[in-house]
């Protein structure tokens, strides 16, 4: 049981090699480039080394000490309460600013409704973490008055690719399905930590693409660094969506078990 702790949001820029505490609202037009976020949980979190290694991939090309920055972040998350700190490389008029969100984790769900986005796909870089967050933002706003919580993003084809901040797997039977590798979509360390832990638990894994008429009757989880596994109870002007009773619960423990104490 993590302690209580009062809402927090901080923001720090770094600046000749320190956190910079910024106390106020910096108006300047920036350019997300990339970013990553992760649920820290009494000074745990899952899989934090793939959370860095994704972000070094996405910002890797620019002359910054990374290094530097992301142990300093790490240093300034608190080792009590649950939180969900953010990195950011941000642009403005083409020159480079990390940027650390320091914010306390809201309240945590085990399950979601959702409904397909309508329109064209809005990623402008799908396989990258940060360009796109206002845009899905936007999405996922979008169908929140027709009674969802989360969009789903669907290829031209019509086939599901991911949530606006989720990644989407489903169960047929005991086979856990994920989307087509050829569906471009963001490396999701939660689905990556999922896939890796039924594999080593010799559990059958189906890659596939399927339309949500496809998904009817199945089993369907969406995935993603603040709440984890959810199952989703309801997809809205959808197909119908079912659940084998436990089966949430017993892969959340097992994720759970996976988080390590931050260095």
């Amino acid at each position: 049981m993590s302690t209580p702790i009062a809402p927090t949001s901080a923001v720090y820029r770094w600046h000749e090699g320190r956190l910079d505490f910024l106390d106020y609202c910096d108006m300047t037009e920036t350019v997300v480039e990339a970013a990553d976020s992760w649920l820290v949980t009494d000074g745990r979190a899952l899989a934090l080394d793939l959370h860095r290694a994704r972000f070094f991939d996405a910002a890797g090309s620019w002359p910054l000490d990374l290094d530097a920055f992301w142990d300093a972040a790490i240093a300034a998350i608190p080792r009590e309460g649950d939180w969900f700190p953010r990195v950011e490389l941000q642009s403005r008029s083409g020159a480079p600013l990390l940027v650390f969100r320091l914010r306390s984790a809201p309240t945590l769900t085990r399950s979601v409704v959702v409904a397909s986005h309508a329109g064209p796909d809005p990623r402008t870089r799908p396989t990258v973490k940060g360009p796109d967050l206002e845009a899905m933002l936007r999405v996922r706003t979008a169908v929140q008055p027709r009674g969802a919580e989360e969009a789903i993003i669907l290829s031209p084809e019509g086939y599901v690719v991911e949530g606006a901040y989720s990644a989407i797997v489903w169960w047929r039977g005991s086979i856990l399905c994920a989307p087509s590798p050829e569906l471009e979509r963001i490396d999701s360390v939660t689905a990556r930590s999922l896939l890796g832990l039924a594999t080593a638990l010799g559990t059958e894994i189906y890659f596939e693409s399927v339309t949500p008429a496809e998904l009817d009757g199945a089993e369907v989880w969406s995935l993603g660094a603040l709440h984890g596994s959810r199952i989703i109870t309801r997809w809205v002007d959808g197909p119908g969506m079912a659940a084998l009773p436990g089966r949430l619960d017993v892969w959340r423990t097992r994720l759970a078990a996976l988080r390590h104490p931050l260095p």
